[in-house]
């Protein structure tokens, strides 16, 4: 249910053109919806120029037009629903909705998720009572306790950023507007500042800023000299801002420790303001050397209402966080395992949890395992043919754990769709599933004392940090190593 624009049209008799539009409105993102929809039916919404020639003359508002029209006036087409097909340069514009009142014209173009050819029933096309719900409460608005014209001009000054809160990217969320202007402080709604796209409307309540940074750290191991191993860290920075006022600013600093690795290829939020171009030049393609920009890295901004996604970055860090080796031999319908797990020196160990997968597809039944691990719990999925080994919360204190067994499989009674097509035979894996609170692989964190925030009242401002594992496979050594399997790419 969305609006592809909205009018408001005063009729003004003995005027050349014979009216005037007070008010237009379109939504462009609705309209690309459009013509996804339309298809070949498709009609763009014409000019205001177009539309109000077009309205007056469906309305028999035109001076000069007394005339019988045989398209408009006739018997066949008697109008009981205030829902019209407008004529504009050569094509019919359907559905218009549409009815006048006070000497305004009220008007607008419903979504239409469908092709319009043939036209499918009104009771079909939901956008057409939101239409009549929208048109019906900015009718209230204007002219409920309004006693002259200037009134009604400061009250039409006032309907853009109405519209912005109420009916925002052209769907409407409160056809009370002036329930929406009384709750809310639009001290500020008759100055000629510009409401950006990704804010709605503004906040009121206690003042608070949240920023969480989490890390995706994803790798492919091979424990093979011809083929290098790769890694690659994944950031997002997440913030939500309560703060009240028009444009509140922001200024939140990124920092690194002296041994951090760089952050690179950086991608922000469109409300962000302004940006060293150190930070914009920074990406993973060129060598990283001593000189590289290390930061802090700072994003003045002005917040959307909602929770949002400052910028996001990737990293080349020097190793990954836990490095492993997995071999496995086969022995007629025995399968052979060992697998080495090393957490690295530098990572905090202090996991909210940590397991290794080991599937074995495309084969028979699990029906015997003998194994030996030293940490952690072994599960078996019979039904999957899945080893679920659960290390916990923290590796010992030797850093390193391993696991080997012997899997014996019963036969392979009945084709069936395999659960991984790169799985296959010798080509196996281990994946490795884990998370980290408060630490990142980069060391990036948000020093709650340097952010900055230009807004009335002192804000709770609170941060966390978090590294999750993503995509992160140690492959069978022992087999061709499956280089084309994932991406490190964001």
């Amino acid at each position: 249910m969305a609006q592809r624009a909205v009018w408001l049209i005063s009729h003004e008799p003995r005027t050349p053109l014979c009216g005037t539009v007070r008010f237009s409105r379109r939504f462009p993102t609705v309209e690309k919806r459009a013509k996804v929809f339309n298809g070949a039916s498709y009609v763009p919404v014409p000019e205001d120029a177009l539309l109000l020639k077009a309205l007056l003359f469906e309305f028999r508002l035109l001076d000069d037009d007394k005339d019988f029209v045989e398209s408009r006036d006739s018997c066949s087409r008697i109008n009981k629903t205030s829902v019209y097909g407008i004529p504009v340069g050569g094509e019919e514009l359907w559905p218009v909705v549409a009815f006048m009142k006070n000497c305004m014209i009220y008007a607008s173009v419903p979504l239409v998720e469908q092709t319009l050819c043939p036209r499918p029933p009104l009771i079909s096309i939901s956008g057409v009572s939101q239409g009549f719900e929208l048109l019906f409460g900015i009718q209230d608005f204007l002219f409920l306790s309004q006693k002259n014209d200037a009134e009604l001009n400061s009250k039409l000054n006032q309907l853009p950023d109405l519209l912005l809160q109420t009916c925002p990217f052209g769907t409407l969320l409160d056809a009370n507007l002036q329930n929406s202007l009384d709750n809310t402080n639009f001290a500020s709604v008759t100055q000629p500042q510009k409401q950006p796209a990704w804010k709605t409307g503004t906040y009121k309540g206690k003042p608070q800023v949240s920023i969480s940074i989490t890390e995706k750290v994803k790798s492919m191991q091979y424990d093979k000299r011809e083929i290098a191993d790769m890694w690659q860290v994944v950031g997002t920075v997440t913030c939500k801002c309560d703060l009240e006022g028009f444009m509140p600013n922001v200024t939140i600093s990124l920092s690194l420790p002296t041994n951090g690795s760089p952050l690179q290829d950086i991608l922000i939020h469109p409300c962000v303001t302004s940006l060293d171009s150190a930070i914009l030049t920074s990406n993973s393609i060129g060598a990283v050397d001593d000189s590289a920009f290390s930061g802090p890295y700072k994003f003045p901004f002005t917040p959307p209402l909602e929770s949002f996604h400052l910028c996001y970055y990737t990293s080349q860090v020097p190793v990954p966080p836990i490095l492993g080796f997995y071999r496995i031999q086969e022995e007629e319908t025995q399968l052979k395992i060992t697998v080495n797990l090393k957490l690295h020196e530098s990572v905090k160990n202090n996991f909210e949890f940590c397991e290794a997968r080991i599937p074995f597809y495309n084969r028979g039944p699990i029906t015997h395992v003998e194994y030996k691990i030293s940490f952690g719990q072994l599960e078996i999925f019979r039904e999957k043919n899945l080893l679920i080994w659960t290390i916990g919360q923290k590796f010992p204190k030797s850093m390193e754990i391993t696991l080997s067994g012997n899997i014996t499989f019963g036969t392979k009674k009945h084709e069936k769709q395999s659960f991984d097509q790169i799985c296959i035979g010798s080509t196996a894996y281990v994946k490795l599933h884990f998370k980290i609170i408060d630490y990142t692989l980069t060391g990036c964190y948000a020093d709650q004392h340097s952010v900055q925030v230009f807004a009335s009242g002192k804000p709770k401002i609170s941060t966390n940090r978090k590294l999750i594992s993503s995509d992160y496979y140690v492959w069978n050594s022992k087999a061709p190593a499956p280089v084309a399997y994932g991406s490190l790419v964001l």
